[in-house]
């Protein structure tokens, strides 16, 4: 009887937590990959670890997301075809989105169709006239392209003068549901990649100039030169692009490719869930509980205190922040030390700031003045309820970061 109870207050946790997860319109959280297990346990894993899509399945297995209450992108190979035709008019294209995209308009597991990874600046037309047709031929879908990061060499995979300029070739030829992107910036000896600051700087502003939601996407695996998987790491990637206004996190990846060094993604190559899932649960569960408040938010600016990295503002440049005091306990690794911040308003003023400890290594203790008088409160990362900011709340983990506002 005790088992049957148990049981059912499980059944009872999971029933609520989906509920209440955010939308991914609203906030996307995404497994990055191809998703060739579609068992009801897999896909039921997929949406206890917190995602709100299940990834690029193949056509055939729609019917299985549908099912679990999930939604993904279509992986439709006469789509994805044409990425790199050039040579594409928006005929042909739409005669093709038509006749993929038909059988696919009452089905809710749609959320879009998988197009292209990290094209270069010089396909950019050709995937707007792609991804411009299969909108009109089922309105409401989401065409999908990832962009690379500010690190692909410019001449030989950006394509492109600049970064800036490789991300205004795509803002202007694709859609404006959003811009991704992915920056794997977690080095093996605990370092950070030094220009993943200003990938998020770079995707802040070509998302507020052209009115376009941005996602990034960070790593769940270990491979290559990378960093392990450690809920430090994990609660940097999601803080700091929340910080930045970031719209959806993506991981790379959700299952273990069985290749190379790959290792500790949520799933092994055996099919067992590793650590790596219940750190992810955690901080994507947190994003759901933020994501009410969150997404109602207007980033309006973001500083750095301590260890600025080149190209953003320090902490001189805050607009809602009068006073921000940081007290390392333990420098384990003083070159990481200091903040991310990022300002916000709601619709009807009130100030709000994401601080982020940016240390991937060591816990902080600090205390924040708004320029605007009134009582502090955070926004619960377990709850989503505001609560007064104060004694032990006063503390941040490496890579934590929380949601703070004036109350009125």
């Amino acid at each position: 009887m005790r088992i049957l109870a148990i049981s059912s207050l499980i059944l009872m946790f999971e029933a609520s937590i989906a509920a209440e997860m955010v939308k991914p319109h609203d906030f996307a959280i995404l497994p990055w990959g191809w998703l060739n297990d579609t068992s009801p346990e897999t896909l039921e894993d997929i949406k206890a670890c917190g995602f709100n899509l299940a990834g690029f399945v193949y056509p055939k297995d729609m019917d299985a997301v549908r099912e679990a209450g999930l939604q993904a992108f279509v992986a439709e190979n006469r789509l994805s075809g044409q990425a790199r035709n050039v040579d594409l008019t928006y005929e042909e294209a739409l005669t093709i989105a038509k006749e993929v995209t038909e059988r696919w308009h009452d089905n809710p597991a749609v959320y879009g169709y998988y197009i292209v990874d990290e094209p270069s600046a010089r396909f950019a037309p050709n995937l707007g006239i792609l991804a411009h047709a299969i909108q009109e031929a089922h309105p409401g879908s989401i065409p999908y392209v990832n962009l690379l990061p500010n690190y692909a060499d410019a001449a030989t995979q950006l394509e492109a003068e600049s970064y800036d300029a490789y991300l205004k070739a795509f803002a202007e030829a694709l859609p404006s549901d959003y811009l991704s992107y992915d920056h794997y910036a977690l080095i093996a000896d605990g370092s950070l990649r030094g220009r993943y600051f200003e990938n998020l700087e770079s995707l802040r502003r070509v998302s507020l100039d052209y009115g376009t939601p941005f996602w990034n996407i960070v790593l769940s695996n270990a491979h290559f030169y990378y960093a392990e998987p450690t809920p430090a790491g994990f609660r940097f990637q999601a803080y700091t692009s929340l910080a930045y206004g970031a719209r959806g996190i993506s991981y790379f990846t959700y299952f273990s490719p069985e290749i190379g060094n790959y290792r500790l993604a949520p799933i092994d190559q055996f099919g067992n869930k590793t650590p790596t899932w219940y750190m992810l649960r955690e901080v994507n569960l947190a994003l759901h509980n933020l994501a009410p408040i969150y997404c109602g938010l207007k980033s309006i600016n973001v500083f750095h205190q301590g260890n600025v990295p080149e190209g953003s503002n320090d902490e001189s440049a805050a607009q809602l922040v009068k006073e921000l005091t940081w007290t390392p306990h333990i420098q384990t690794h003083p070159e990481q030390i200091g903040a991310v911040v990022g300002e916000f308003q709601d619709e009807d003023g009130v100030p709000y700031v994401m601080v982020v400890n940016k240390s991937l290594h060591d816990d902080v203790a600090f205390d924040i003045t708004f320029r605007e008088e009134g009582a502090v409160e955070l926004i619960s990362p377990y709850t989503g309820n505001p609560t007064a900011f104060r004694g032990e709340h006063k503390w941040l983990a490496a890579g934590q970061g929380m949601l703070l506002r004036v109350k009125k």
